[in-house]
């Protein structure tokens, strides 16, 4: 596409943009976001919390912004540190699966998918004040189940899950 790009509006986190008929958000100041997939003995690590955009909690992989407060900060650095802020889990491996965009009509975000492993629990978690995150340790086995029950609850459950569940799905 050869229209240029257009920063329509642009805040400390997001930024709105246009290019030709298209609009769609980005990250502001080249920021991005490590979801980790935190899988050991038979369990996954998964987080809920109140979503604003939803306007509802959901459940998802715990994740967070690279770079957000400390520029130059590395994908496993930032991903260890939010393991153990949400989950209080700290793990002793980070290994970098991939980048991957997760809605790419309408978002030009991308995340970076990290697997953690070697998981020891240091603290209860629950994020930074104000995050109010609940921590779940989920058998994978019992996952489908589980997803039903929240969804059944109420709750959005984040698209990443299909990682998880994607088995369940195929049949």
């Amino acid at each position: 596409m050869s229209d240029p790009v257009e920063t329509v509006w642009q805040g400390k986190f997001i930024t709105v943009r246009k290019q030709g008929t298209w609009e769609y958000v980005g990250r502001a100041r080249d920021i991005h976001a490590a979801v980790i997939l935190a899988v050991e003995d038979g369990h996954v690590l998964l987080v809920e919390q109140y979503r604003v955009p939803l306007g509802r909690s959901c459940i998802e992989m715990p994740a967070g912004l690279v770079g957000d407060e400390t520029e130059g900060e590395s994908i496993a650095h930032s991903a260890a540190r939010e393991l153990e802020e949400e989950t209080g889990y700290r793990p002793a491996h980070i290994e970098v699966i991939g980048a991957f965009c997760s809605s790419p009509g309408m978002v030009s975000e991308s995340f970076t998918l990290v697997r953690a492993t070697g998981l020891s629990k240091v603290s209860d978690g629950g994020g930074v004040p104000g995050e109010n995150i609940t921590v779940h340790r989920v058998a994978l086995t019992a996952l489908p189940k589980f997803i039903a029950a929240k969804r059944a609850e109420g709750l959005a459950v984040d698209v990443k899950l299909l990682l998880l569940l994607g088995a369940s799905i195929l049949g």
